[in-house]
């Protein structure tokens, strides 16, 4: 059961570092000074990110609760 918090743990931190890279990304955006448009049109990508990172480390947690309960 140790390889399945460990795991969670490590897939958990893949997602906390994609959730600062879409924070970075974002204020990058924002003081890009782009119009408004276009602005709207790379944060909305860059949601796709963000959800794809806190599904990550979700699981990731969530995998580290099932190992701990079955240890």
């Amino acid at each position: 059961m140790d390889s399945v918090i460990w795991s969670g743990a490590a897939l958990s931190l893949v997602g906390l570092c994609g959730l600062i890279w879409c924070i970075v990304s974002a204020v990058r955006i924002r003081r890009s000074g782009a119009e408004d448009a276009e602005m709207r049109a790379r944060l909305q990508k860059l949601m796709a990110v963000n959800m794809g990172a806190l599904l990550l480390s979700v699981l990731g947690l969530m995998l580290v609760v099932v190992g701990i309960f079955l240890a």
